[in-house]
């Protein structure tokens, strides 16, 4: 069959080609909806763990299950054509060792078509890191603040402020020396983002980060005025849609309660009506 006018997707080594030269788009998506709009704009798009509280309603990620996301991948992938697409590895599905992330790694990779998966942590997955990737399972890696240890950090805090940033610097430098092909920095110093992305040889990620990374991603939620649980400070609302879908739904109710909708326009007579385009109405 032939591929002429197919859109070729963005792979692991073309991101990792991108360091240095022009941003790296990244936004999240968990539907293919979404994925439909994102992907035009995008050169990654991640399946994030962070669906289990965007859509889920969960309190934090720590919930999440691998059917969880192999089910939003799987709807993600429906809905991209030129995008990376990477999945989050969630809580509790590789951090056992380099054979449990490998089993789980693949059957992700296999049920959802995506081409990379992230790992959060730094040092501690560096082993586990070398293994997947030796075993053609490309990896983007997740230091600074990592979500799924939460708690250990008591909570959503800044990582890495003074004598503490040499700990995430070691970090960084693990999983890029492991082998990973890109690596998120998140809710770390700028400075320190800025001196981490001229050291390292892979593409940085950020999100509140440094305007200096390779990159930058968001929670596709947050930056639309879906997702109000929260408002970090690294987040720009570009749109506030949460409000206007508030607005929309109020208005519905309202006409429905004085009937008038739905009207004459939206209702089926007795004969049918040829309806512009040809359709039986």
């Amino acid at each position: 069959m032939s591929t002429t006018g197919q859109t070729r997707a963005l792979t692991p080594p073309d991101i990792a080609a991108r360091k240095g030269k022009t941003p790296l788009v990244c936004l999240t998506a968990y539907t293919t909806p979404i994925a439909r709009l994102v992907d035009p704009h995008c050169d990654v798009v991640l399946v994030g763990d962070s669906a289990g509280m965007v859509l889920h309603g969960l309190p934090l990620t720590l919930g999440v299950t691998l059917e969880m996301m192999i089910m939003h991948g799987k709807a993600v992938r429906r809905g991209l054509e030129r995008a990376l697409m990477v999945v989050d590895m969630p809580f509790g599905s590789y951090e056992e060792g380099p054979d449990q992330a490998f089993r789980n790694a693949a059957r992700m990779m296999a049920e959802t078509g995506c081409a990379a998966v992230k790992l959060e942590g730094g040092e501690a997955v560096a082993q586990t890191i070398r293994f997947l990737a030796a075993r053609g399972v490309p990896v983007m890696a997740h230091v600074g603040l990592t979500p799924q240890a939460v708690n250990t950090f008591g909570g959503y805090r800044v990582q890495g402020r003074g004598e503490d940033g040499e700990r995430i610097r070691i970090d960084a430098l693990a999983v890029a020396e492991a082998g990973a092909f890109a690596v998120v920095l998140e809710k770390v110093p700028e400075q320190l983002a800025r001196r981490l992305t001229a050291e390292l040889t892979i593409p940085t990620i950020g999100i509140g980060a440094s305007p200096a990374c390779d990159g930058q991603v968001l929670v596709v939620d947050d930056m639309l005025g879906l997702f109000g649980d929260f408002r970090p400070k690294f987040v720009k609302r570009y749109a506030e849609l949460g409000d206007a879908a508030s607005a929309a739904i109020a208005a519905y109710a309202h006409e429905v309660r004085e009937r008038r909708f739905p009207a004459a326009e939206h209702v089926f007579g007795d004969a049918p009506a040829t309806a512009k385009g040809g359709e039986a109405a």
